[in-house]
């Protein structure tokens, strides 16, 4: 599979591209990025690396760009006949992944949404354990999201994060990923989003660094749910899930898990670290979708657009 990535920052480089340059069975035959500075950058790789796409040298195209970017490339790629493996979030706003609508199902089909950590065992066994009511029915969740600790020392950083902020709260952006999950562990989408708040750290930011819900989902399960960035200290990164017969825990960085039950507790930790597991499962999937061993990207792109919905929402909420 001869593979594009668009997008030379430092997801791209340091996650993305190394998982597809772990795959024997895809070729990186172009390395894109409008800005000089991060061609440069990317030049020791021994790649060609371009300012714009050449569609016709390849068979998909991963777009590791921002969320205000992403959506008119990946319409285009998409269009052009490309397999399209997308950045999350998939747009800013429901109203810009409007621009989604342009493509027909077999154009939809192509795309994988970059909801990288999906796909990592960890998830996968909690959805087991809910499933099975091994921590009872409903269970709460708890769910405390914080990233991005503010180092104004780091001015690349720094001017990352207002420009992210400039275009939404970090639910937007971490909302991605969560609500991701949430709907995938605990049974559809949220059927309600019962009360939100947002709070700004300092007031030259250009949006709300910490926001935080409440949402209801199927079955009686609960979400509290908080997001922070850019605060000197952060709280611990955690997700826990609480039922009557059991509590089962997250560790939000390592994606290591922890069981308490009557029988006593359980600790799960996974081969290799998360990053490295998580984007090495989504390109097997991507390459899966090229193959067609899958018939439709996973997640897929009425994923990426379900997460955004929900992030907007609380977004709303919020303010």
């Amino acid at each position: 599979m001869r593979v594009a990535l668009v997008g030379l920052g430092e997801i791209g480089l340091a996650a993305h591209l190394p998982a597809l340059l772990r795959r024997p069975d895809v070729d990186v035959v172009q390395l894109v990025d409008p800005d000089p500075g991060r061609r440069e950058i990317a030049a020791g790789q021994g790649i060609p690396a371009r300012a714009e796409l050449d569609p016709h040298a390849v068979d998909g195209v991963v777009l590791a760009t921002p969320p205000w970017v992403t959506p008119e490339l990946a319409v285009r790629s998409a269009r052009a006949g490309l397999f399209v493996l997308a950045e999350k979030p998939i747009a800013t706003s429901v109203e810009a992944a409007r621009i989604y609508d342009q493509l027909d199902d077999e154009q939809r089909r192509r795309i994988q949404v970059g909801l990288t950590y999906r796909h990592d065992p960890a998830v996968r066994q909690l959805r087991t354990w809910i499933a099975a009511g091994t921590l009872g029915t409903p269970v709460l969740v708890r769910a405390h999201i914080y990233d991005e600790a503010h180092r104004p020392e780091d001015h690349e950083h720094t001017e990352r994060i207002t420009a992210t902020l400039e275009h939404g709260t970090p639910v937007v952006h971490e909302g991605a990923h969560l609500f991701d999950w949430l709907s995938h562990l605990l049974g559809g989408q949220p059927q309600r989003v019962q009360d939100a708040w947002s709070s700004t750290t300092r007031p030259e930011l250009p949006a709300p660094n910490l926001i935080g819900a409440r949402l209801t989902y199927p079955n009686g399960h609960q979400a509290l749910v908080e997001f922070g960035w850019f605060t000197t200290a952060l709280p611990r990164c955690e997700l826990t899930f609480l039922g009557d017969r059991g509590l089962a825990t997250l560790d939000g960085f390592t994606f290591d898990l922890r069981l308490s039950t009557a029988d006593g507790d359980r600790e799960l930790r996974f081969p290799g670290d998360r990053t490295t597991r998580c984007f090495d499962l989504q390109v097997q999937r991507f390459v899966e979708l090229y193959d067609s061993t899958r018939k439709a990207g996973e997640p897929s792109l009425d994923d990426g657009i379900a997460a955004l919905r929900t992030a907007q929402l609380v977004a709303g909420r919020a303010t």
